[in-house]
């Protein structure tokens, strides 16, 4: 029997259906806030537009009111949806509150679905995800924020989060935080919904990063806050997943959120190789054109190459997803290339744009410093490339070859 790479007819209908919501509904919504229009009234009739046409919270089951999508048609969606500033928020999906969502579906009690997630998944409120800190870095065990648990049931919490993504426009943010240093390593940590605004839970700064920012990045205040604890009361019903739990629940919950960034990856990928396509079939230099040169076609035929391999690997993890087999391997090595991928090819659409994709009048400059965080984060490129390592040794051990570790269980 052959491989079949057909795509489902409904995953397709949804695909294009989101593909021109993003070409028709989005972009032009960008340039009405370039514009100058309110960006609360632009960004209002743009998420009410897309609930009516349906296209709201494409991973959500419909019966809390989302399209209901399976990893696969998910997938689809997400790499259309990288394409436009505004695409993601404007159908509920947007980072860091769509893994939040996931996991108060999974995790949450009836209590905390009604109070957070049934508002969340509204549009009414945003969330922000705190975890990292700066003396932990990408060793999520070496958490210092304290939970203690008061007489009365509740918790105080009492520590500093660093880069809280989109914490400065939060209405409730998910803080992990140490419940037992005495308990086993990765059951040390809890999880807690904290309201904001609340007493002690202070916002201190949005930190200034590399990544260069257009005019809608400021509306949309795309930022990542540090964050001072200090002594936040925290009620016994707002402990999500049980105590002990925060840890293999952010795991999960990362997962997802690796896998997002890098179907958005893709779509940004692919905006910036057709863009270097079009500039490099209308300009001649020496009285030849760009395109008729064999070293552009050779840098175009990487960025192409880059692509496809980048399309194959999520299809293939999402393949799995569907399947409900064991994905954490490959999600490791996808996040790895496509963080890579998106940066190799927006550096050779600069080039082949030459000063213009050095300067600002392209969006190429800006993608180019942006996704330079995505070999940061959800877990830096050094500790998945480990882990990796590790799973090619295991697999050589168990099986005496390492074909598992490299696709080879299935293919």
């Amino acid at each position: 029997m052959a491989i079949d790479f057909e795509i489902p007819a409904d995953a397709k209908l949804v695909r294009e259906r989101v593909q021109a919501w993003v070409q028709d509904e989005c972009h032009p919504a960008e340039q009405r806030l370039l514009a100058g229009e309110d960006q609360t009234t632009v960004v209002s009739e743009l998420r009410a537009k897309a609930r009516a046409k349906g296209l709201w919270c494409p991973f959500i089951p419909t019966d809390y009111g989302g399209m209901g999508l399976g990893p696969l048609a998910n997938a689809l969606v997400q790499m259309e949806l990288g394409e436009s500033y505004l695409a993601a928020l404007s159908m509920n999906s947007q980072g860091p509150d769509d893994a939040t969502m996931l996991t108060l579906l999974e995790h949450g009690s009836d209590y905390q679905k009604e109070r957070y997630l049934k508002p969340l998944l509204n549009g009414e409120m945003r969330v922000c995800y705190s975890m990292t800190e700066k003396a932990a870095g990408a060793d999520a065990t070496g958490m210092q924020t304290r939970a203690e648990r008061q007489e009365d049931g509740s918790y105080l919490l009492n520590g500093d989060k660093w880069f809280s993504s989109a914490a400065s426009h939060a209405d409730i943010a998910v803080v992990m935080a140490m419940t037992d240093p005495t308990a086993p390593r990765h059951k040390r940590y809890s999880t807690f919904i904290v309201d904001i605004p609340s007493d002690g839970f202070c916002i201190k700064r949005d930190i200034p990063t590399m990544a260069l920012q257009s005019p809608l990045d400021a509306m949309l205040r795309h930022a990542h806050s540090e964050i001072e604890i200090s002594n936040v009361k925290v009620p016994s019903e707002n402990i999500l997943g049980g105590e002990g739990n925060g840890f293999s629940m952010g795991q999960h919950r990362l997962a997802y959120g690796r896998l997002r960034h890098g179907m958005h990856n893709v779509a940004i990928a692919q905006r910036a190789l057709d863009m270097t396509t079009e500039r490099v079939i209308g300009r001649s230099t020496f009285g030849k054109l760009l395109a008729d040169r064999q070293a552009v076609q050779f840098m175009l035929a990487e960025c192409a190459s880059k692509l496809y391999v980048a399309r194959l690997m999520i299809l293939h993890i999402a393949y799995k997803a569907e399947k409900g087999l064991d994905l954490r391997h490959e999600n490791s090595i996808a996040k790895v290339y496509l963080a890579s991928m998106v940066h190799s090819v927006v550096d050779i659409a600069i080039q082949l744009h030459g000063a213009l994709g050095y300067s600002q009048d392209t969006p190429l400059a800006r993608w180019y410093t942006q996704v330079r965080a995505q070999r940061l984060v959800d877990g830096p490129d050094e500790v998945h490339t480990w882990m990796t390592g590790r799973n090619v040794i295991k697999a050589f051990k168990d099986n005496g070859t390492t074909r598992a570790a490299c696709g080879g269980d299935l293919l």
